[in-house]
């Protein structure tokens, strides 16, 4: 009887379930949702001398119910002034992550309207393509390039619209002066950069030869010439180099100086014979126990190069364990004399930025200045009026930079009201310039900064920020983002031209140069 029983409920059961399933099937549905497409673009330059530069990513996002849609065409455009330079677009699939996935799966040469074959067969999901621009190798740097992607056309004919968001479409141009693997070279690093009274920009940096860690090892400097304000970079020049054995015997983080009394470009780094870099170096004078302060200079606007030459007896204590110079560019004063930014680590290994300089055209130089202020190290310096240098601080507390000006040479030190509180910084080198450039139409002083715009790790946000008032105050209307990327972070400035500043930057083992019209960052 049980069994009976049993038997008749699961029928009933069984006939329940057969019955919902079918008012499942017989109910109306709710329609899937539209397919809709969504376009970024990463706030960063388009680079002569790379083969990926990212200037489009579009979001394709086809909800569930909806069939496999089968995109058979991009639909694009590009400006006018920049196809001449464009050698050709990239178009890259990335699935579902919103990566790069190499390599491309369509390239196509440029005009102003694209339609560019794709063959992309999409299941419900989110979908992500990238578009990318390579440069020809004699393009320009000077124009702006605006490229979007506008829709997307199935086999079909069905045409997505892709609503483009409010990021930066219109990308400026620039170059890699040295990339990764450049002369069978692993790392460029450290970038300083100035410009002769020619025009001539003279940059130099670190050759890394085997790997991307600082001294010691086997690193070089090396220095690249542009007589085309950055458009065109010489080949590279090896300008300071201790010698056999290379391994642990290396020379890095330089600084370059024009003086424009002589007519001489001044660079400066610090040498390491053996382990004698900031962890290895015990004080004295002697290459054997400390790091040296060592020079090179030019007479002929960067073509030929000095010997390389200590100063460490003029200028450092020999109770500081190492004495060297802030990387990036030494400033003229008004009066003649020579400045470089420089650090100390006393024999407590408590690191202090300070200054050296130079009263006869660099002939001697004169040191042993104590710094303002503790647990600073790589500094700028510049002159904001006669006699008066601002010395600008990378600060190993984090967060900020710190600030300080001296009326006497570095006899006395005060800090300044904008020192740790006003320019973030994630504990990385910063470029720090006085240039005389057109504001509003009126000639000015201003001071210029750049950095990774971060108040910690990682290092990214490449930025310039203006000062019109000597750097008493920093507004954040006078600033702008240049590279939005993690990168290692070291940049240096350099004024063009009354209405243009150029900035060399490492990107991650690169060294990019752009250049950046004043009224970009002065609004």
């Amino acid at each position: 009887m049980e069994t009976v029983r049993y038997k008749m409920w699961a029928c009933v059961l069984l006939l329940a379930m057969c019955s919902f399933e079918c008012s499942k099937k017989s109910s109306p549905q709710p329609p899937p949702g539209n397919v809709q497409a969504s376009s970024y673009s990463p706030d960063i330059p388009v680079l002569r001398e790379l083969a990926v530069n990212p200037v489009v990513r579009v979001a394709i996002t086809i909800p569930a119910g909806n069939a496999e849609q089968k995109i058979r065409k991009i639909q694009c455009t590009l400006n006018s002034q920049a196809i001449a330079g464009v050698d050709k677009i990239n178009i890259y699939a990335a699935g579902a992550d919103p990566v790069f996935t190499i390599p491309p799966i369509v390239s196509v040469t440029p005009a102003a309207a694209m339609d560019i074959p794709v063959t992309l067969n999409l299941q419900p999901g989110i979908h992500f393509i990238w578009t990318s621009i390579v440069l020809k190798s004699n393009a320009g740097i000077d124009n702006k390039i605006e490229f979007r992607c506008t829709k997307l056309i199935t086999e079909d004919g069905k045409e997505i619209a892709v609503n483009q968001d409010n990021s930066v479409y219109v990308k400026r141009a620039g170059v890699a002066v040295r990339k990764a693997g450049d002369d069978n070279v692993n790392t460029y690093r450290i970038p300083g950069i100035v410009q002769t009274v020619r025009g001539t920009l003279i940059a130099a940096y670190d050759i890394r030869y085997t790997g991307s860690g600082d001294l010691p090892g086997n690193i070089d400097v090396g220095m690249s010439r542009s007589t085309d304000s950055g458009r065109t970079w010489q080949p590279m020049k090896i300008i300071m180099d201790m010698g056999a054995p290379h391994e642990n015997n290396g020379i890095g983080d330089p600084a370059v100086l024009f003086d424009p009394v002589t007519k001489k470009i001044f660079v400066a780094a610090l040498w390491s014979k053996g382990n004698r870099s900031i962890a290895g170096s015990i004080g004295g004078i002697s290459p054997d126990s400390t790091g040296q302060f060592v020079l090179v200079s030019s007479n002929d606007d960067g073509l030929t190069w000095s010997a390389p030459y200590t100063i460490t007896p003029q200028i450092k204590e020999p109770s500081w364990k190492i004495f060297f110079n802030g990387p990036g560019n030494g400033i003229t004063m008004q009066d003649g004399k020579l400045v470089f930014a420089a650090q100390y680590w006393t024999s407590s290994n408590v690191p202090y930025s300070t200054i050296i300089y130079s009263d006869n055209n660099g002939g001697t130089w004169k040191g042993k200045i104590l710094g303002p202020k503790s647990n600073t190290t790589e500094s700028q310096v510049v002159e904001t009026t006669p006699g008066t240098l601002m010395l600008n601080m990378r600060d190993n507390r984090g967060s900020f930079r710190s600030v300080a000006t001296t009326t006497n040479m570095g006899a006395s030190w005060t800090e300044h009201s904008t020192s740790y509180n006003t320019l973030a910084d994630p504990v990385c080198m910063g470029s720090f310039i006085k240039a005389k450039v057109n504001v509003n139409g009126t000639l000015k002083d201003v001071l210029f900064f750049s950095n990774p715009n971060t108040s910690a790790a990682p290092r990214q946000k490449i930025t310039i920020k203006a000062s019109l008032d000597l750097g008493q105050t920093w507004l954040p209307a006078n600033q702008l983002l240049i590279d939005e990327r993690q990168c290692y972070g070291y940049s240096c400035l350099t004024k063009i031209d009354d209405n243009t500043i150029g900035l060399l930057y490492e990107g991650t083992k690169d060294l990019y140069f752009v250049k950046v019209a004043v009224g970009e960052v002065i609004k």
